[in-house]
């Protein structure tokens, strides 16, 4: 079976890098499954996500929807899918100069998935939302006294 491995072209689907939202996410622990500091990851990144921003980069990029990640316990649609990346060329050297390592690609995918316009605009939503839901806990307090 190494064999077989070593025979494959860096370039074959099969040998593309996988990447779980749950690498990124900063909600996880090291054990559940998060591989980039905390301080670095995105709060509940999703598999479109990493997808948009690694192609908009210049990687080929294949996502796969029904893939679930094996420590995740959570079934939702949300949790699931996972991206494969085409990491390198068939010589093995990277196809991306400035991306010679898996590491490398969640790093920067954690980096920029925030400045997403879909993230901004949801965040504007939420800021309201939270805003409302503070009004309401005031009035809650007053009634008590």
């Amino acid at each position: 079976m190494a064999a077989a491995a070593g025979a494959a072209s860096p370039a074959d689907k099969e040998r593309f890098i996988c990447i779980y939202p749950a690498y990124l996410n900063n909600k996880k622990t090291i054990a559940e499954g998060r591989r980039i500091p905390i301080d670095k990851a995105v709060e509940n990144p999703t598999s479109a996500e990493i997808q948009d921003v690694c192609a908009a980069v210049g990687f080929n990029v294949l996502l796969e929807k029904n893939k679930m990640y094996p420590r995740e316990w959570n079934r939702d649609v949300q949790y699931r899918g996972r991206v494969r990346i085409q990491l390198k060329q068939d010589d093995g050297n990277p196809c991306l100069p400035q991306f010679p390592t898996r590491k490398s690609v969640m790093l920067y995918a954690a980096e920029t998935i925030p400045k997403l316009k879909t993230r901004t605009q949801k965040m504007g939503g939420s800021d309201q939302s939270l805003q409302q839901g503070e009004g309401g806990k005031k009035g809650k307090g007053k009634k008590k006294k």
